[in-house]
């Protein structure tokens, strides 16, 4: 047997069509034949080259499928529910040695050196190959955290919130958002409408969000989203800046959630929060460069800054669980507005370059 895949064989170039043979699965290992492959922001860094990693690599690291294959040993999800053929399932896109310094003393596995991502660690010309989620099917190693969908929550959803949702979880978590706060969400991509559906949840007061293009912003509304701020209308970190501090009693936001991945928008950002508030980078997962920033600023406004990397099983539990009691209030499914097939991978990746989406998937 064999499968196809659109394969990442030089940054900046296009994704070539490539098959592979389809390996018998190890013990403890599952394969999983993909119904449906998001497209992440950061899916574009790693094309452009921003995240230097060894090539050739099959992107994806948000995908749900239907299992073909479990190997021997392999009976139940990561919650403990029984696996069988043909059930529909997630996975996380890493998982931790468990042993390690992090890991083991410090109690942060997403800091654990020997996590490897799927659709941005592993080689695809080496078995088993399929090992991102742009392709047909993809090979679930032996300790990967694997969780089936309940019936009654669409892939639609799952995909929509995409690593976004579990990543927003994990930094809200970090940084905490107390009963009544008032919040700035900079960014109104995927991460940043994730960021907002959580701070809501979480008992935030008012949410503000800063983004472009218009489409975004109307998304944020949706999600519930309290004021929005157009930075192609109010076009100088001044202005907008004051527009926060406006819609905040003059003070400026309790938390300012940065989920842009810009350098400039930290700047800014900070301005935006109150003295003796709390600014997360959550947005810079890639290398985007650096940018001039006064510290006085940390001082002057007593801030804590906060910092959060990807995320761990137990929020994708809790994703999982936010998704399907939340349906009607936060439509992640509505997030997927683009579909494109396999074959069509690199314009895929050129919509969501371009922001013409709100979530860009592949249909294989």
């Amino acid at each position: 047997m064999v499968g196809r895949a659109s394969v990442l064989q030089e940054f900046k170039s296009p994704l070539a069509l490539k098959s592979f043979e389809i390996v018998q699965v190890e013990p403890g290992a599952a394969l999983v034949r993909t119904e449906m492959a998001g497209i992440c922001g950061t899916d574009v860094h790693l094309w452009k080259g921003e995240l230097k990693i060894n090539l050739p690599v099959i992107l994806g690291h948000e995908t749900v499928g239907h299992i073909e294959q479990l190997g021997a040993g392999l009976e139940k999800d990561w919650t403990g529910k029984a696996l069988a053929v043909g059930d529909r399932v997630t996975w996380t896109s890493t998982n931790s040695c468990g042993k390690c310094f992090y890991c083991a003393e410090k109690h942060q596995p997403t800091r654990c050196p020997y996590r490897r991502a799927y659709g941005i660690g592993y080689r695809c010309d080496e078995s088993p190959h399929f090992l991102g989620g742009y392709a047909e099917y993809h090979y679930l190693r032996p300790g990967s955290n694997i969780f089936k969908i309940p019936e009654d929550l669409s892939t639609e959803s799952v995909i929509g919130a995409g690593c976004a949702l579990i990543t927003a979880i994990h930094g809200v978590e970090r940084t905490g958002i107390e009963w009544q706060d008032i919040v700035v969400v900079q960014g109104a991509g995927p991460v940043g409408i994730s960021a907002l559906a959580v701070a809501k949840s979480a008992g935030a007061s008012k949410v503000i969000v800063l983004g472009a293009p218009k489409a975004r912003l109307e998304m944020a509304e949706r999600f519930g989203a309290d004021h929005t701020i157009n930075i192609e209308e109010l076009k100088t970190p001044a202005d907008r800046i004051q527009a926060v501090r406006d819609l905040s009693n003059g003070y400026g936001a309790d938390v300012v959630l940065e989920c842009v991945g810009h350098p400039s928008a930290v700047v800014e950002g900070m301005e935006m929060c109150r003295d003796g508030g709390k600014y997360l980078v959550l947005g810079h997962y890639c290398d985007a460069g650096a940018i001039e920033l006064n510290p006085h600023i940390i001082t002057r406004k007593q801030l804590q800054v906060l910092g959060s990397w990807s995320s761990e099983p137990r929020h994708m539990k809790a994703a999982l669980e936010f998704l399907r009691t939340h349906q009607e209030r936060f439509p992640f499914d509505t997030m997927v507005t683009h579909r494109f097939p396999l074959e069509k991978a690199n314009e895929a990746l050129e919509t969501t370059a371009q922001w013409l989406s709100a979530k860009t998937v592949i249909v294989p």
